[in-house]
């Protein structure tokens, strides 16, 4: 049993989950809790390591055995380093330790999620989640976005990022993702608050990607020059506009509402 706040794996830990750069750097990120294990478990990631508690529960348990099966080191650690090192308010017994990897991109295209600097991690997780209950085939995050596997990130995102293609990149490469994994290459659509046509007036059917702006920034330029149309959501109650999270989830669905009727 891991007892001390000082031994090597679980400063490691603690880097993971606090900074983005030991995170890439280590190519490595942290997941916390039940629900979050069994999902990466479901969809094929394996851990590196795993540490848990004698107060994990008897569903916690049942995953320790795969775990050691599957080649990770599962170590127990006390309950007063997991309460340290967990952000939660009631931690779960639990943390396990994840090579970062990319989900392959499909080859064709028709649904792609952009991104654009939306620094709230909730956001981010809550349009994962969306995105991938919705069907979308990737998602692309551009610079100055939140990390994708962040703790709050992850919790939000409910596992989504075990399911979804999600890839921080550089404007050159989601402009050239758009025009070469579809034929012909993605319409691009960025959601305006005021601007643009309204989104059931427009055909959301074709091929395309959907660019959701930062609240507090709106979009940048990159993603005005890349976009070819507006679209906006009508707001009879005179809003001037909606939280990136509910503005995306209503346009993702309005998508999958047009190709399914």
């Amino acid at each position: 049993m891991i007892t001390s706040a000082h031994n090597p794996k679980i400063q490691q830990i603690r880097s993971l989950l606090s900074r983005r750069q030991e995170r890439h750097q280590a190519q490595s990120f942290v997941i916390e809790g039940v629900r979050l294990a069994e999902e990466a478990i479901k969809n094929g990631w394996k851990p590196q390591s795993v540490f848990f508690t004698d107060q994990l529960s008897t569903r916690g348990k049942n995953l320790l055995d795969g775990f050691s099966q599957s080649g990770a080191d599962v170590e127990e650690i006390t309950p007063q380093l997991m309460e340290s090192l967990a952000e939660t308010e009631a931690p779960q017994g639990i943390l396990a330790v994840f090579a970062l990897r990319s989900l392959p991109m499909p080859d064709r295209l028709n649904f792609v999620l952009i991104l654009d600097n939306l620094r709230d991690p909730g956001n981010l997780g809550t349009l994962l989640r969306t995105a991938c209950a919705a069907g979308v085939q990737a998602v692309l995050l551009t610079p100055g976005t939140v990390d994708a596997f962040s703790p709050k990130v992850l919790r939000s995102g409910m596992g989504a990022q075990f399911r979804l293609p999600v890839l921080a990149t550089a404007w050159d490469e989601i402009r050239a993702i758009c025009q070469t994994h579809s034929n012909p290459p993605l319409k691009i659509f960025l959601a305006e608050g005021q601007e643009g046509v309204a989104c059931w007036e427009l055909d959301l059917r074709q091929p395309l990607g959907l660019i959701i702006g930062s609240e507090a920034e709106g979009a940048s330029q990159q993603a005005r020059q890349l976009a070819g149309s507006l679209v906006k959501i009508p707001m009879p109650g005179g809003s001037e506009s909606l939280n990136a999270a509910v503005a995306g989830s209503i346009l993702i669905f309005e998508i999958v509402r047009q190709r399914f009727t």
